[in-house]
């Protein structure tokens, strides 16, 4: 059995590695995936071939992870349940469908993963395997007894390492885990498990990686134009950028600022309840600022049609069906409506907050002339609205002549002044 490992270097990749050829007679080749971690993927092949690994891959995937991946989702203003901005479940797919070129390259017949047997992670790889590569056999540890039975809890993983040699930077005592890449940071588990723990009072807050508190943030604002071209930010300042330097930028601009914390208990596709806290700083203001070109230039029944199945195409990324027909055809739809959102947005970043200051396209809908009460002429004749609004009302005269008046309109109590 050959085996390709999504790895990370962290507890659990480093002791899967080891119960791979211990347990399964596995050879193991690991893999670890760029996308945007930084300083987190130093020294991961030294490390990977000192715990038993035959090979090891690092696939730099952030400039793809950018553009194929992040940017079709701020197209769509995507979120999840109104607050989840999809940073671990956007990276997923892309990992996944790297992980299945090596173990064609590599001649494996097997992948595996360390999600947990409680998360969506494992639905998210499991899923894109079954979409791209479904002859592959795949390991899940934590959703087989024999491993459960073996570590049953950090200690007993630390401890293995230990017997065996494995160098890992882990602590018993770690207080929650962490998930990062170029769009965000996740924080779960440990003492987060507590929906009422406060992460930002100041024994706790030196949690936050990409984010100054707001409350610490510069006491002067600062004032960005943002470039669009057919939904997708092209420029930051003037400066034409690819999607990858745009939100290394916009990651350190709004992580200056205080901007990107979010704080929410979310419903997991596997049907339980979940805390996170996450940093998205870049992603915040993109996304911030997409709306606001949106807004000049897209079609008011285009807009609403396409906001209303926003949620169900955020859904399909969280639940990990990135690579399944529905999302595609979305993703179609969604492409099609951004051709004429192009425009320069100004924004003013300040302690958290993200304030439009003005918007301009040479593709604009807006028309002054029409908009102004001030009495200009314009192809708006108020007269209209009079048959407009008669139409529109016909059919709540209807229901009032042949059913009554609506039971939810009590009369109001009146009194004399």
């Amino acid at each position: 059995m050959k085996v390709v490992l999504a790895y990370s270097g962290g507890l659990d990749t480093s002791v899967i590695v080891k119960w791979l050829q211990e347990s399964l007679s596995a050879e193991v080749i690991t893999f670890a995936a760029d996308v945007g971690q930084e300083e987190e993927l130093t020294g991961l092949p030294e490390k990977a071939r000192a715990t038993g690994a035959s090979a090891h891959y690092t696939v730099d995937l952030v400039d793809e992870f950018a553009e194929d991946f992040i940017f079709p989702m701020i197209r769509a203003n995507a979120l999840y349940e109104g607050q989840y901005y999809l940073g671990t479940s956007i990276a997923r797919p892309l990992i996944a469908k790297a992980q299945i070129d090596i173990a064609r390259k590599e001649g494996a017949d097997t992948v595996s993963h360390g999600a947990t047997g409680k998360g969506n992670d494992q639905c998210r790889f499991e899923l894109t395997y079954a979409a791209l590569a479904p002859d592959l056999k795949i390991i899940s540890p934590w959703r087989r007894e024999d491993f459960r039975k073996a570590f049953p809890g950090r200690t007993e993983m630390i401890d293995y390492c230990r017997e065996h040699g494995i160098d890992v930077e882990a602590s018993a005592k770690k207080p929650y885990s962490m998930d990062r890449n170029l769009l965000h940071i996740s924080y779960e588990a440990g003492i987060l498990e507590d929906p009422w723990f406060d992460p930002t009072t100041a024994d706790n807050k030196d949690m936050f990686k990409l984010t100054t508190d707001p409350e610490d943030a510069p006491n002067e604002p600062e004032t960005i134009d943002l470039d669009f071209e057919k939904g997708d930010c092209v420029a930051i300042n003037g400066e034409a950028l690819s999607p990858a330097e745009i939100l290394n930028r916009l990651n350190k601009l709004a992580g200056k600022h205080g901007i990107g914390r979010v704080d929410l208990v979310e419903n997991r596709f596997v049907g339980m309840k979940s805390r996170g806290v996450y940093e998205t700083p870049g992603g915040t203001i993109l996304l911030k600022a997409h709306q606001q070109v949106e807004s000049l230039t897209m079609d008011r029944d285009l807009m609403h049609l396409r906001d209303g199945l926003m949620p169900k195409y955020a859904e399909l990324i969280y639940y990990g069906f990135w690579y399944a027909p529905e999302r595609e055809a979305l993703q179609a739809f969604i492409d099609d409506s951004q051709k004429t959102v192009s425009g320069t947005v100004r924004l003013k970043l300040y302690k958290g907050n993200i304030i439009t200051c003005g918007r301009k396209s040479p593709l604009s809908l807006y028309d002054e002339a029409i908009a102004s009460m001030e009495g200009v002429a314009s192809a708006y004749n108020p007269d209209d609205a009079t048959g407009f609004i008669n139409l529109q009302a016909l059919r709540l005269r209807a229901r009032y002549q042949g059913q009554g008046c609506p039971p939810v309109a009590r009369q109001s109590k009146l009194q004399k002044d």
